[in-house]
């Protein structure tokens, strides 16, 4: 995430993942638009989380719980719920990431995939009002990375995703003033699933999930989510100033547009395995 290639990556790496490049080859091999496996599991901490996944991405590795709590709408919405996303850095993850309060880095994480899920409309607002202006279900989506191997975005963002989606929650209804649970369990309601694909910049390469010695030489990288009829809902650029070019961002949302449908699809496909509570 954050710029920490001159205290960590030798010259010698650098070079040599710069040639390699220049080759048409990365170092471990992959093709440029081609993602590490993913593999999902779904509902891992259930006595604590509503929902909740574990996503590993190559030797990435992410968990994501989600809480559903009843609170007050925001005074501008009084008829819509609130879903909020906050990342955490614990050094268990990584010997880059540091004890205390959320640093610039777990900002940016959280925001990034915010962004994906609100301009998406990921999650129906409407449909987690209670009772207008009165009471809403808030949805707070909790982002720790446990092993951190490069491109933590797109790993929180299927993280998210899939807890999201998976998650049942205790219905409330308001009655006589008070609000109390009918005693069923119901879902999140999902309006629109969006995907972020994350492109980063090597000199005159565009490679997708890039492991962490590869975050270390980017000149940029270009974050783009992709929504379930193909539209772009969001781009986030970051990971460095280098420049990119309108060619450039064009390929990468080509690039994206395709890698979207692989991860939509194990996405779904990691929901639908998940047997209902």
């Amino acid at each position: 995430m954050g710029d920490f290639s001159a205290e960590v990556i030798s010259h010698i790496d650098r070079n040599y993942i710069m040639e390699l490049l220049k080759k048409g080859e990365r170092i471990d091999g992959r093709a440029f638009d081609q993602y590490r496996p993913i593999d999902i599991q779904v509902d891992v901490v259930p006595a604590k989380a509503d929902g909740s996944a574990i996503v590993k991405l190559g030797d990435t590795s992410v968990i994501a719980g989600v809480k559903v709590l009843v609170g007050e709408p925001f005074p501008d919405t009084p008829d819509e719920g609130v879903t909020m996303i906050s990342a955490e850095m614990a050094p268990i993850a990584s010997p880059l990431f540091e004890v205390g309060p959320p640093k610039e880095d777990a900002i940016e994480l959280a925001r990034v995939v915010d962004r994906g899920v609100r301009e998406s409309e990921t999650v129906d607002a409407k449909a987690l009002c209670i009772e207008s202006g009165k009471k809403v279900y808030m949805v707070f989506v909790d982002i720790y990375p446990l092993e951190h191997d490069g491109n933590l975005i797109d790993a929180s963002s299927i993280a998210s995703n899939v807890a999201v989606m998976t998650t049942r929650f205790p219905e409330m209804k308001v009655e006589d003033k008070e609000v109390v649970p009918t005693g069923k369990l119901i879902p999140i309601p999902i309006k629109n699933l969006a995907v972020e694909c994350t492109i980063v910049k090597i000199g005159q390469n565009l490679i997708v999930d890039p492991v962490l010695k590869e975050e270390f030489v980017q000149d940029c990288r270009l974050t783009i989510s992709v929504d379930q009829n193909d539209n772009l809902t969001a781009m986030q650029k970051g990971g460095g100033s280098g420049p990119i070019s309108v060619k450039e961002i064009e390929a990468a949302i080509d690039i994206a547009l395709e890698r979207s449908k692989d991860i939509r699809k194990i996405t779904e496909d990691a929901v639908k395995s998940k047997k209902p509570r």
